[in-house]
């Protein structure tokens, strides 16, 4: 196996023929560069779909490269190398001017996660090297106008039908479904069962016939997330996930995925130690570095994300290749959730009316859309409540609520 001084060594070789590196010197300039610190992308259409160009292109260069889908199965077009491999390419690949990654969020770290563990053979050779490739884009179809994150209450129905489902209702909150292919389906397929052995999962074709996905307009004015209607939509069984009745298992693949690819180690920096960067030049550009309590706010965020960064690596390195997460990564969710709430807490006391409107200085108003943004962190993954409930119940052993 390759050593991990190697791997680095090869990964900066390839990104240094592609890729500027990000500010050379290594620290942060007030003023230098974009302000954007965004939680949810705001671009326009447009430009959204120029950027996701360029992003694939990268993901494909990345793959053919053996750094596309580092830990994966080499049988289905992984590297097979340990987790922490995947790690330390990351960290090399943030210091790089690279396309945005948010794109391939959901479909490298939900979907095909999912497909691995509970797909069959063709699924598994079908989709999961395309994805991993940037060849296909994902979503997920789950959250309900009336089931929000009570998965268990999910009604859309699938109706048995030779040798396929028909599928109709509505889903909501589907990040990246305007430019998906396929979607991950948790649907109803019996109602005379109760709710948790009543849910079926599919693997839904974005583009087949009845499939209507139409944007949802947040706060910031963006729209990231979208609503779906599906009316008659036929789904072959060869795309189902599990058995029939098993949709509540699947599931919690799925969310124990979801909330390891939410961990500090992501992608999106916006979230991460660049918001240290920035809030750090925010104090000293407004003249707050002597201000005790501030200061100690910034010292709390800085070790918040420092303890979520080495927990989620903990957690993320005790999965075996291809194995499932447990829940122990509800408590790095919340520690995400909690690590945006302080920095927000702390972003409207430096700034106060600035952060409202806009004056023209730059790395002040931009601060708005992490603000507007923040609460759908507090909700992506699963609401703060049902991850305390998680760990309540199964780690720490407590009486379920009641």
């Amino acid at each position: 196996m390759i050593s991990i001084t190697q791997f680095r060594d090869d990964a900066v070789a390839l990104l240094e023929s592609h890729w500027p590196r990000v500010r050379p010197e290594g620290e942060f300039r007030w003023g230098a560069g974009s302000d954007d610190v965004a939680i949810f992308g705001d671009r326009p259409a447009e430009s959204e779909l120029v950027e996701l160009a360029r992003s694939r292109a990268w993901q494909a260069i990345k793959f053919d490269n053996g750094f596309g889908w580092i830990h994966g199965p080499e049988q289905y077009g992984g590297r097979g190398l340990p987790v922490e491999y995947t790690a330390a390419y990351r960290e090399v690949e943030m210091g790089f001017q690279v396309p945005d990654q948010i794109f391939f969020g959901v479909g490298q770290g939900m979907v095909a996660p999912t497909i691995l563990a509970e797909g069959s053979e063709e699924l598994r050779r079908r989709y999961l090297r395309d994805i991993y490739r940037g060849d296909l884009m994902a979503c997920q179809l789950f959250s309900e106008p009336s089931a929000g994150s009570d998965l268990a209450n999910v009604s859309a129905p699938a109706i048995r039908d030779g040798d396929g489902w028909v599928v109709s209702g509505q889903k909501v909150w589907t990040s990246g479904a305007q430019y998906s292919d396929i979607g991950l389906l948790l649907a109803k397929s019996d109602r005379s069962v109760p709710n948790h052995q009543a849910l079926t999962m599919f693997l839904l074709d974005m583009h087949a016939e009845g499939v209507d996905v139409r944007p949802l307009r947040q706060m910031t004015g963006a729209a990231h997330f979208n609503e779906v209607f599906l009316e008659n939509v036929r789904i072959p069984d060869t795309h189902r996930l599990g058995a029939p009745g098993e949709g509540w298992r699947v599931t919690r693949t799925t969310l124990m995925n979801e909330r390891a690819s939410l961990g500090p180690t992501g992608s999106n920096a916006a979230l991460g130690y660049m918001s240290l960067d920035r809030l750090s030049g925010l104090v000293r550009h407004f003249g707050r570095g002597g201000d005790a309590a501030v200061r100690d706010e910034l010292a709390q965020i800085a070790i918040l994300g420092r303890v979520a960064d080495l927990t989620t690596r903990r957690f993320v390195a005790q999965t075996p290749a291809g194995g499932i997460p447990g829940p122990e990564m509800s408590a790095c969710k919340l520690l995400r959730t909690e690590l945006v709430a302080r920095t927000v807490a702390l972003v409207t006391r430096i700034l106060g009316p600035a952060l409202a409107a806009d004056t023209g200085d730059w790395g002040t108003y931009a601060w708005a859309t992490y603000v507007l943004g923040a609460p759908g962190m507090r909700i992506g993954g699963g609401t703060d409540e049902i991850m305390r409930n998680i760990l309540a119940e199964r780690v720490l052993a407590l009486p379920r609520q009641t």
